[in-house]
């Protein structure tokens, strides 16, 4: 799961899956499979959420993307 990410929106006052609905134009279920790394998120799609949410924080998007599986 990408919870950073996830943590990250929620800080914001953003529903995780909503706010990826939205930046990636996907379906929730999309959305929640992308979050929970069910399926594998795109650089652009990447680019997109960061453009979308984080375009002025400083977090570095190698520890937004962080997957914590191992």
């Amino acid at each position: 799961m990408l919870c950073i990410l996830k943590g990250e929106l929620i800080k914001k006052g953003l529903d995780p899956v909503k706010a990826l609905t939205q930046a990636l134009h996907c379906s929730e279920k999309t959305a929640r499979n992308k979050i929970n790394e069910a399926t594998a998120l795109t650089l652009p799609e990447a680019d997109k959420i960061v453009n979308s949410y984080f375009k002025k924080d400083k977090i570095p998007m190698k520890e937004l993307f962080k997957s914590d599986s191992a």
